[in-house]
């Protein structure tokens, strides 16, 4: 073990049960922050109408189709300039 890890054992036995939940957390956070962000992202509450579902399923399928709005086109809808 490097001498790093040694003295981060040593710190982590010193802790207390918040102190070392909190550490947990913070490294949880660290080695995965797409999974943290993940489990930590609101769910939209709501039902999703049929109108809604229609939607989503004619998107899916031209998307698997492989059609769908070129890059430069929603940045032109949403007034985007690239770089900026």
């Amino acid at each position: 073990m490097t001498n790093e890890k040694q003295h981060a054992h040593q710190l982590v036995e010193n802790l207390n049960g918040g102190q070392l939940a909190a550490l947990v957390h913070l490294l949880e956070v660290m080695v995965d922050p797409v999974a943290h962000s993940i489990a930590n992202a609101l769910v939209e509450e709501g039902d999703i109408t049929a109108g809604m579902a229609a939607e989503l399923d004619e998107a899916y399928a031209s998307a698997n189709h492989g059609e769908g709005i070129a890059h430069e086109e929603v940045l032109h809808r949403f007034s985007v300039t690239p770089g900026r």
